[in-house]
């Protein structure tokens, strides 16, 4: 075997048949270990390398040994999914997820199994399982968090393969459409809520698709009743520390949004009611906010959910039906599509990612969209 020693590379050789093989000493869960990095060039092998010893100055574990799963997932999340919260790039409500995840479904399952051992039988046995218990959507979290776990695995060269690539559970492979209201819903519903606080919320929610967080964020200085638009730049999340400002989903998410009449009046209506709520609440902290609390702070996600909005789907007799706040969102963009809006028009209002995203979730809407079109072209080419 010639060997071959690059500068700060550490020892690297090359076997007969044509392999690269990097030497280093990493640790473990068992203490210090020599560990034997393959690949099928040197830079390749040198790449790996690198990052071992980069990654083992942070203090991550890159040998399975015997490490078991439910260590290796504590570790994954304290040490690759935590920071990246800490640096703004995950919402702390998808890490407290994560956790809640790995906690209550995958730890207690298959915690006790080593790393290196688990099988796609497996994972598969534990989407079924969870299948009998869980909605799809929820089953699809676990899905999701247990795959992202493995892959970072598998870059740590903890293990060979991902056994959960592939392995989608049954109930999450067929998307169920998006819940959007009917119109006469949407009068039922509003009308349930005339009166009400925040009324204007809920009209506005229905008008113009903002998500949750970014109606909580709203601030009156976004808003232009003169032009009748809004600027959508920031979202209330839930952080480690409690409610905080932060920016929104993605870049397309910072938006102008029309406002049609109905958004334009209930929002007209709203600012006379909260500039009367400030002059009789004593406590009264003016942040701004479009929708504060009853004392002008950011109101709570879940206050707004459980306590008002609700009761509403009950008092409007659409408990049945299942509908979220989020549905509201999807009857914005489903009234858009019935009324033949282009889809990229449809995903800029929507502040979404990518076109592909609108498309993946309002497909169902798509049929029979093109049908004027193409029935245009009798007259053209006859």
């Amino acid at each position: 075997m010639a060997r071959k020693r690059g500068n700060g590379e550490g020892s690297i050789s090359r076997y007969k048949d044509g392999r690269w093989c990097a030497r280093c000493t990493i640790q473990t869960v068992n203490g210090p270990k020599r560990k034997a990095i393959y690949g099928k060039t040197r830079a390749e092998v040198s790449a790996k390398l690198n990052k071992a010893l980069a990654d083992q100055d942070n203090g991550l574990i890159f040998d399975a040994g015997t490490l078991k799963l439910d260590e290796y997932l504590k570790r994954w999340l304290q040490d690759c999914v935590k920071p990246t919260v800490d640096a703004g790039q995950m919402a702390y409500t998808t890490y407290n997820r994560y956790v809640g995840i790995v906690r209550n479904h995958i730890a207690p399952a298959l915690g006790h199994r080593k790393l290196k051992d688990l099988t796609r039988a497996e994972v598969r046995r534990l989407y079924n399982e969870k299948s009998k218990a869980l909605t799809a959507r929820s089953v699809e979290y676990v899905h999701i968090t247990f795959q992202k776990a493995l892959s970072q695995a598998v870059m740590d060269d903890l293990i060979p393969r991902n056994v959960a690539v592939g392995e989608r559970p049954r109930s999450s492979r067929n998307r169920k459409e998006a819940k959007a209201l009917s119109p006469e819903q949407v009068r039922a519903l509003l009308e349930a809520a005339r009166g009400h606080r925040n009324e204007a919320l809920y009209v506005l929610a229905v008008h113009t698709g903002l998500r949750q967080g970014e109606l909580l964020g709203l601030l009156w200085t976004d808003i232009d009743l003169e032009s009748n638009s809004l600027s959508v730049r920031r979202s209330l999340k839930v952080t480690e520390h409690g409610l905080d400002f932060g920016p929104v989903k993605n870049k397309q998410s910072r938006r102008s949004v029309p406002l049609n009449r109905s958004a334009a009046s209930a929002l007209k209506v709203h600012k006379v009611h909260q500039n009367e709520e400030s002059l009789v609440e004593t406590h009264w902290q003016d942040h701004g906010l479009v929708f504060p609390n009853r004392i002008g702070k950011p109101t709570d996600h879940n206050n707004l959910y459980y306590r008002e909005y609700k009761p509403l789907p009950e008092q409007a007799g659409l408990q049945e039906l299942g509908f979220t706040f989020h549905s509201l969102r999807h009857t914005f963009a489903t009234a858009l599509f019935k009324k033949r809006e282009h889809p990229k028009i449809v995903q800029s209002l929507m502040g979404h990612r990518s076109i592909d995203q609108t498309m993946d979730t309002y497909s169902h809407l798509m049929e029979g969209i093109g049908n004027d079109a193409v029935s245009g072209l009798d007259e053209a080419f006859g």
